[in-house]
């Protein structure tokens, strides 16, 4: 009886063992990515681009438009034979990307016209081992391995946050972004993208570097001039005349004074735990003193969006996505077996530590190198990264992503 199976009579892997060896960027199904340029965009940021693989474009850029604005990439490098991965956010999008000025400068013939539409653009604070790698030591032509663009750090995410089963409330059409330091580097595909569905953007940037030095400057400036709907506000942390409400960090008083109908706005927010804790502080107070109009007792947290693959994954457990996040989790106390030491923390174990003066093993802070595995003897921690809460029992963990639910004894 007929199955409608129909094996292949050469399996694709086979096809693309024997492609890689005669040429190492080929590939029918893997998708790859070929290091082309790197630039400078101040001290702290540098823009690195890659071209993508037949692979990569067949499965990223041709499929469904291409990627959505805020999602990223997981990027493996060799690094002294051994396999780092490290997620980055994409910057731009697939039909709009970023040009290095020496794109810019040789776009004219057709051969640079038709590579450009195959450019992945990222954007790395050089530090870490895997971005030193990419911004400093990687040759022009290296090749990686790569994921495809994924994420849902993204404007349909904002459509799911604000639209119940009922479908009220409405999607907001004001939108907020709210970036620190490498944190802007998703932005300018959301904002792009949200531009072009006629949404009315504000964003809101905070960094240590003057604004002639600001990422993606001229980028801005041409989004501003373009779209009158689009507003941003550059926050140099050491220019006083810069300050919104004559404050250097955000606070309910710099939200306020951006004249925006809070309530139904959704807010977009990557940066450092220390910007999210200070938004969340923001919304609060502003929630406190009743001058959100919010309906449906609905909070105004909830119109909070935040990256959720780096950092911003470990915000402290006090500042959780619901209300009753202080109830779920307390301040526990820690204890290094090992070096006779303790300290009390409600946010991940790694950070718990560095806050207490406490240096302990870690690479990647982000659940993907295992540096900072080591053994829990007792307690219970919960990981942030998939909420899974784990026995009372001997068990390895890594401090990066866990948290501590009860008193933790781990044997460091």
């Amino acid at each position: 009886m007929a199955t409608g199976y129909r094996p292949e009579i050469i399996q694709r892997a086979f096809v693309d063992f024997i492609g890689s060896r005669l040429h190492p960027f080929w590939s029918l199904t893997r998708p790859k990515l070929r290091l082309i340029a790197r630039q400078a965009l101040n001290d702290d940021l540098i823009a690195v681009q890659f071209e993508g693989n037949h692979a990569f474009k067949r499965q990223a850029l041709d499929s469904d438009g291409g990627w959505h604005g805020g999602q990223h990439i997981n990027l493996t490098a060799v690094i002294d034979a051994i396999y780092y991965q490290r997620h980055y956010s994409l910057v731009g999008l697939p039909k709009q990307p970023l040009y290095l000025q020496s794109d810019i400068d040789n776009s004219e013939s057709s051969e640079n016209k038709q590579l450009q539409s195959n450019i992945i653009t990222i954007a790395i604070k050089p530090q870490g081992l895997v971005s030193n790698y990419l911004t400093q030591q990687a040759s022009l032509g290296t090749i990686f391995d790569s994921s495809l663009p994924s994420g849902d750090f993204t404007l349909a995410q904002a459509k799911l946050d604000t639209q119940s089963a009922n479908q009220l409330p409405p999607a907001p059409q004001s939108l907020l972004f709210i970036a620190g330091g490498s944190g802007i580097t998703p932005m300018l595909g959301l904002i792009t993208q949200a531009l072009s569905q006629s949404h009315t953007v504000t964003l809101l940037y905070y960094s240590r570097m003057p604004l002639a030095e600001m990422p993606f400057l001229k980028h801005w400036q041409q989004l501003e001039n373009n779209y009158p709907n689009f507003t941003y506000h550059f926050i140099n942390t050491d220019d006083p005349n810069s300050y919104l409400a004559g404050t250097r960090h955000l606070s309910a008083e710099s939200l306020l004074a951006l004249n925006l109908p809070l309530a139904d706005t959704q807010i977009f927010v990557c940066g450092s735990q220390a910007l999210l804790a200070g938004l969340y502080d923001a919304v609060q107070t502003i929630t406190s003193l009743g001058m959100d109009s919010l309906a449906n007792k609905r909070s105004l947290r909830d119109n909070i969006i935040f990256e959720r693959f780096g950092n911003l994954s470990h915000e402290p457990a006090s500042i959780g996505n619901n209300d009753n996040a202080k109830n779920d989790i307390a301040t526990q106390t820690v204890y290094l077996r090992g070096r006779q030491r303790q300290f009390d923390t409600n946010t991940t174990l790694l950070i718990g530590a560095e806050q207490a003066g406490i240096s302990l093993s870690h690479g990647c802070r982000q659940g993907i190198c295992q540096l900072c595995r080591c053994n829990k003897a007792s307690g219970v921690v919960k990981n942030i990264e998939t909420g899974k809460i784990s026995s009372d029992g001997y068990e390895s963990i890594q401090t990066c992503i866990n948290i501590a639910m009860t008193d933790v004894v781990l044997d460091i």
